[in-house]
This record gives structure tokens, sequence and C-alpha cells, in this order.
């Protein structure tokens, strides 16, 4: 009687695809989101902050804040789009 047992190896589980190109991606969404919502006047009720010299100033970084907000809680799927794009054009080892 003969036994014959065959065992693999077991792969360790992925690591996370290229971390630093998921957060460019991220991160061109969010820009992109920001000038969407200046585009569409987000944040320009006037005396809605108060008035002031600094309003102008911190209507920029609230826009810049709600874009960066929406682009890490899903976005509009952008920053995916991209991130498999470049993930796509480069197979090289570097990216995973």
């Amino acid at each position: 009687m003969t036994v014959s047992v065959s065992l693999t190896a077991l792969s360790p589980p992925p690591a996370p695809k290229a971390p630093a190109l998921r957060e460019a991606a991220a991160a061109l969404e969010a820009l992109f989101l920001a000038e969407m919502l200046e585009s569409a006047g987000f944040g320009e009720a006037r005396d809605a902050l108060g008035g002031g010299a600094g309003e102008e100033q911190f209507r920029s970084v609230l826009v810049r804040a709600q874009a960066e907000h929406i682009a890490q809680n899903g976005g509009i799927g952008l920053a995916e789009s991209i991130f498999q794009q470049m993930m796509g054009r480069n197979h090289d080892e570097n990216w995973t």
C-alpha cells in the first residue's frame, strides 16, 4: 500500500495594491471635486460665514475640506477609475 501526499504551500495574502498611487488618485478626485464645487457656487452666500476680510479665504478652505470629505467617503468613483487605469498601464512589480 502506497500513500502519496502532496502539500502545496499557501501564498500569503496579497498586499494592498499601490497605496501611494491610490492616495494620489484620491487627492486628484478631491481636487476635481473642489473645482466642481467652486464652479457650482458652493459657499458663495454672502455673510453666511459672518462677513469680513477673511471670509473669501475661509470659503476656499471650506470647499476644499468638503471636497476631501466627499472623496474620502466614496466620492464619485473618479479615484477608483484613475487608480485602475494607472494599474493597467503599470505591470511593473514596483506598483504592487
